[in-house]
């Protein structure tokens, strides 16, 4: 006997089952089957998840989300053989692909949630599990048969290669599952990678997109011979698809390429204060294809890879955080040059953040139209906290110690004389 005729001898049963009072045994017992289950999944969901490995939280997360519906199908299926003595267990049979499916989807999903993250999830997921009903019921009905065998028929030829509609379909299927086992493992080697001492956090992102990469290389490639497709089929497309690549994404490859360039020679990381252009930021993240830069004012500039890599970089961390910040300041002729550029050292010596070693300087730098042109320098260390307020503060600490002392700041004058004619 068929599957086919199996699952609609089942259905007429069930229909003469429901006709019976013998059905509320089966109801009863399925009730509390899934009682059962509930209860079982909501003491599960309430342990709190205990400390240990990764692979070890991820397993207690995991059972959280099947605890129900495994729970459920293993008292069915304990419970069908013992009733059967005594009643129809026809509802009882229809009920284990049900749940057996429900575990899938949630199986699945949970797979995909430790990989992706976002809100096309949930709606992905309402589809995935509106495919996966339909499937079941298709095979309750006993259709799934015909269904398969009308998607075998629709044939056609690739190269050499015979396919179907239904050998796409496997096809796809089978990549996506290798798919989400390549990205799972991957993040699997990439929260180890980061639990590495000692590892620098460009060699980590390095290893683990090369992984990644790798892979889901290594999937397809395993992937499509299972289900019989061979691979030298795709080199029908491989000509076309490679000139549309060169000509159309080549930027696009230019800078996954100065991506992989800037992670392994490790010029620019994560945390470095750089200018490139009119763009001045730390640096907070950097892909495959950008580099994220926060600015000072919390703007976030995303700056092409291949710009990092052909243009000047200031790197105001690269191999030394300090740097060397200086001040204008301009006093009216006939002031005390010397008194005057001591108060300027003193009120920048008074700040917090100034080092001590190098020692803030004052300097004469030119003798200008209104006054003399005076300048203080001096050195800090976490230029990433930005210079503004420090500037003001040394500014007003200046203006003060000018008033103190009756030293002027001059402005723009101008004498006019009338001659007699």
């Amino acid at each position: 006997m068929n599957a086919n005729s199996q699952f609609g001898r089942l259905l007429l049963d069930l229909w003469g089952d429901l006709q019976q009072a013998g059905v509320l045994w089966q109801v009863g017992v399925l009730a509390c089957c899934l009682a059962l289950g509930g209860l079982a999944g909501h003491l599960v969901r309430n342990r709190q998840v205990a400390d240990g490995t990764v692979a070890w939280q991820i397993g207690q997360r995991g059972l959280k989300r099947l605890a129900f519906p495994l729970t459920a199908l293993v008292l069915v299926l304990l419970a069908r053989p013992v009733l059967a003595h005594w009643h129809r267990v026809n509802l009882l049979s229809l009920a284990v692909p049900l749940l057996a499916s429900l575990a899938v989807i949630r199986a699945a999903f949970f797979a995909l949630r430790q990989t992706f993250s976002g809100p096309w999830l949930a709606s992905f997921e309402r589809g995935f599990a509106f495919l996966v009903w339909g499937v079941v019921a298709l095979y309750i009905a006993g259709l799934l048969p015909d269904l398969i065998a009308f998607l075998e028929s629709v044939q056609f030829t690739v190269g050499k290669q015979p396919l179907n509609l239904w050998l796409i379909f496997q096809g796809v299927a089978t990549v996506l599952g290798m798919l989400l086992v390549a990205l799972w493992i991957g993040g699997a080697i990439e929260a180890r990678l980061l639990a590495v001492p000692g590892l620098d956090s460009n060699l980590r992102a390095v290893f683990s997109r090369l992984a990644r990469a790798g892979l889901i290389l290594l999937a397809v490639l395993i992937g499509l011979p299972l289900v019989g497709i061979d691979l030298t089929t795709l080199s029908v497309f491989g000509g076309a698809l490679g000139v549309g690549l060169g000509f159309g994404l080549q930027k696009i490859a230019a800078n996954y390429v100065s991506g992989f360039i800037i992670l392994l020679d490790r010029s620019i990381r994560i945390g470095d204060l750089i200018s490139v252009g009119q763009d001045r930021g730390q640096v907070s993240r950097i892909t495959t294809r950008y580099t994220v830069l926060k600015g000072m004012t919390g703007v976030e500039a995303l700056v092409p890879n291949e710009v990092l890599v052909s243009s000047v970089v200031q790197n105001e961390s690269y191999s030394d955080t300090r740097v060397r910040i200086a001040l204008p300041v301009q006093v009216a002729y006939g002031s005390d040059l010397t008194l005057a550029m001591s108060l300027i050292v003193a009120a920048a010596t008074a700040q917090e953040r100034v080092l001590a070693d190098p020692p803030a300087k004052a300097f004469v730098t030119a003798f200008a139209d209104s006054g003399v042109n005076l300048e203080v320098a001096f050195w800090v260390e976490d230029p990433e906290e930005g210079t503004q307020q420090l500037r003001s503060d040394i500014n007003l600490a200046i203006w003060r110690g000018f008033q103190d002392a009756g030293i002027q700041i001059p402005f723009p004058q101008r004498e006019v004389r009338v001659l007699n004619q």
